[in-house]
This record gives C-alpha cells, sequence and structure tokens, in this order.
C-alpha cells in the first residue's frame, strides 16, 4: 500500500498543486469518519488475521458489548469494509471478513502500532 500511496503521490492524482484545500481534506475527513469508533480499528485488527466470527471478536475485544459490537460491525458492512456471511445452521453461524477495501486500512493500523510502540509504550519512563 505504501508503494502504491507514494506512486500516488508522485503522479498528478496527488500533486498538492492541483488540490483545493476541499480536496485535500475530503478523503481524510472521510477515512477518520469511518474509523474514528472506539471499537472501529480493533475490530479491523483483529480480522486482518483472518475470518472471525462474532463470539471470536467478543472475546478478543474485552469490554465491548455485544451491541456496540453488533452496531460497529455493521457499520463496517455498510462502508463496504467488511462482508458477513450467514450459514444456515442451529445455532446461526455468521462469520466477518475484510475486503479488498478494508484489507486496505491494515497498513494504516501497522503504522499506528509502530508509532505507538516509539513514542507511547514507555512514556511512564520518560
Amino acid at each position: 500500500m505504501m508503494r502504491h500511496l507514494e506512486s500516488l503521490a508522485a503522479s498528478s492524482q496527488l500533486n498538492p498543486s492541483s488540490l483545493s484545500v476541499a480536496d485535500d481534506i475530503c478523503p481524510v475527513a472521510r477515512t477518520a469518519e469511518i474509523i474514528s469508533g472506539k471499537w472501529t480499528l480493533l475490530i479491523i485488527r483483529d480480522l486482518a488475521t483472518g475470518t472471525k466470527r462474532f463470539s471470536q471478536l467478543e472475546r478478543s475485544l474485552h469490554g465491548i458489548s455485544p451491541k456496540t459490537l453488533s452496531e460497529r460491525l455493521g457499520a463496517l458492512e455498510h462502508e463496504g469494509i467488511i462482508t458477513r456471511q450467514t450459514f444456515a445452521e442451529v445455532p446461526p453461524k455468521v462469520e466477518y471478513t475484510l475486503t479488498a477495501k478494508g484489507q486496505d486500512l491494515v497498513a494504516l493500523i501497522d503504522t499506528m502500532r509502530v508509532y505507538g510502540r516509539r513514542w507511547l509504550v514507555c512514556e511512564d519512563a520518560h
């Protein structure tokens, strides 16, 4: 993804002189709007390792309520970040998977992880 972004930046598509202020702000603001929920990035992080069931996500996200998880998953599905597959079984089986659009957010999460390890993990030691 980084190479893709670098190539876009080098092309006229991301040439700062060819962008208006609104064009420059909108993609960042829109992305922030999609991922800004308290649990949203953590859900994407957990799905980055593969398909998960609701109960698996609920267990890995300590403290999230089933209602909040359901709402976040619904919003991510609505945005095309994840897909939801339901199996006709008893009890019902539902699995969630990142789409290509969702996979592109994994690089952002990886960058946040690097930043956090560098700048935030040992703040008490400073």
